[in-house]
């Protein structure tokens, strides 16, 4: 099976972020999504910026295609403020972290359509446990030979992405003990979790065949990886950060991985061999930093050295620094080591929690309270929060 791959000569940007609904009053999640769409399309430029999910709780804003951090910023603003607007005359907010912290799937309803029928039919039970929101971001790529050879040293940066953007840590009314419970509730789908580690672009085209030929998918949509390829758009489309509730904490991320991309690739052009980490200690990571969030030790290199993920995310960002330069990203990706000193999503959650005695309609106020502040241009004070990990003698797997 040949898959075409429509290479992009620039390393562009796109992002796809993901809102819930949540009633005004009850907090709960409403599903009420079609009601928006025929709200908003009418007054949207581009239509096409504003796309349905798999439940009738969740709308998706989509960027163009965007040359910068900058650009892609404005970009989702703009869609952002007819949007917004227009859930409030609803008496509906947009919320955004990886998961809500206490609404029950058997009240949420599937948006029509084959695909999502298809999906749910096959994969029952936890189809259905599906409350999950994230952002995903494509960056550009120039030729489809680095492709897999990129995506597959990417996933050392992937326990880093995770940690900075973990949202989940409250599932049915109870803490789950995780920065990210998104992080293993998505992998539980047949097609979902850390991609296979392949070589050249022939080898994933062989591994489409034989998923395609044993009917595990229809086609390349159902492969849901936390990064992918997508031959259509030319890009890696990375998935591994939960939802995002503000401007400043998704310009940063974006910034990361579109440096953290381009530098690959550039290195690779250039000769380099990647780095790249055996299956098992990605694995090993990724469960690190979903668990642990900011306070994850993980395996930075086939010789089982470890490191604080912070610590390491700092020599990271030295490092990306020329990239960013050159890019136009350099103050985000500076910005992303602000994320640690005030609080990564999950922790300004349990901060909430712990001030209100346990209420969880006071966490979802204060996530839907930051994307509005962010809006109006301004990030929100978390008070409770202490930033800065603590010591990291049981953050190991």
């Amino acid at each position: 099976m040949q898959i075409e791959f429509r290479a992009s000569p620039r390393p562009t940007l796109g992002i796809e972020w993901e809102f819930a609904l949540v009633d005004r009053d009850t907090r709960d999640l409403a599903n009420c999504a079609a009601a928006l769409f025929d709200t908003v399309l009418p007054r949207l430029p581009d239509p096409g910026k504003l796309h349905q999910e798999l439940l009738r709780n969740t709308v998706e804003v989509v960027s163009g295609i965007c040359g910068s951090v900058g650009e892609a910023m404005a970009d989702l603003r703009s869609t952002l403020d007819v949007v917004a607007p227009a859930a409030h005359e609803l008496g509906v907010d947009l919320y955004c972290a990886g998961t809500h912290p206490f609404a029950e799937w058997t009240h949420q309803q599937l948006t029509p359509g084959h695909r999502y029928e298809e999906l749910i039919k096959r994969t029952q039970w936890w189809g259905r446990q599906m409350l999950i929101w994230g952002v995903h971001v494509h960056v550009g790529m120039p030729e489809v030979d680095r492709v897999m050879p990129v995506l597959s040293s990417l996933l050392n940066q992937y326990p880093h992405l995770q940690a900075l953007s973990a949202s989940s840590p409250v599932w049915a009314g109870v803490d789950t003990g995780y920065a990210s419970n998104r992080a293993m509730m998505f992998q539980q789908l047949p097609t979902a979790g850390l991609p296979f580690q392949f070589e050249t672009w022939a080898e994933y085209e062989r591994f489409v065949h034989d998923q395609v030929t044993t009917g595990i998918i229809e086609d390349l949509h159902d492969i849901r990886w936390d990064i992918r390829p997508s031959g259509r758009l030319g890009t890696i489309e990375n998935r591994a950060c939960d939802g995002i509730s503000t401007f400043e904490e998704l310009a940063p991320l974006t910034a990361l991985m579109h440096c953290l991309v381009v530098d690959l690739d550039q290195r690779l052009a250039a000769g380099e061999t990647l780095l790249t980490l055996p299956p098992w200690h990605v694995q090993e990571n990724k469960w690190r930093a979903a668990r642990y969030g900011l306070e994850a030790v993980v395996i930075v290199d086939d010789r089982c050295h470890e490191r604080l993920v912070t610590d390491d995310l700092d020599d990271l960002l030295e490092r990306l620094s020329p990239v960013a330069r050159r890019l136009d990203c350099e103050p985000e990706l500076r910005a992303v080591a602000d994320i640690p000193r005030r609080g990564a999503s999950y922790q300004r959650q349990r901060a909430v929690a712990a001030a209100h005695d346990g209420d969880l309609v006071a966490v979802v106020d204060a996530v839907v309270g930051e994307l509005r502040d962010s809006l109006d241009g301004g990030w929100p004070a978390a008070a409770g929060v202490v930033a800065g990990p603590p010591a990291p003698g049981a953050q190991r797997g």
